[in-house]
């Protein structure tokens, strides 16, 4: 296992500390998305104003959509993969069935 690691990170004005196995580069990504989700939520007429608890639940909001999002096209992605695996591996079949045929043709004119 990998050694956890700690660090700081700055979110919405304050500093946090992180600590987890991920690495410290890992760890400020993260801080670095939040940061920015909380930018584009500030961007909203009126986000400013409204309660902490308010703020946290469309933060919160945001980061699950952004995920759901994420996960459909991961799936997305793996159904195309699954779908060219198996056209790839249906032309390897009638390659190999046509050279058969070739060899068979090559025979019968000697």
């Amino acid at each position: 296992m990998s050694a956890k690691n700690t660090t700081q990170v700055l979110i919405g004005g304050k500093i946090v500390t992180l600590s987890g196995y991920e690495s410290e580069e890992y760890l400020q990504k993260v801080a670095a998305y939040l940061n920015h989700k909380l930018a584009e939520l500030g961007e909203i007429k009126g986000f400013a104003r409204l309660p902490g608890e308010t703020k946290q639940t469309m933060l919160s909001l945001n980061i699950a959509d952004d995920y759901f999002k994420a996960k459909k096209q991961a799936e997305t992605y793996e159904e195309d993969l699954q779908t060219k695996d198996k056209e790839l591996y249906d032309l390897k079949h009638d390659l190999v069935a046509l050279q058969v045929q070739l060899e068979k043709l090559k025979k019968m004119q000697r």
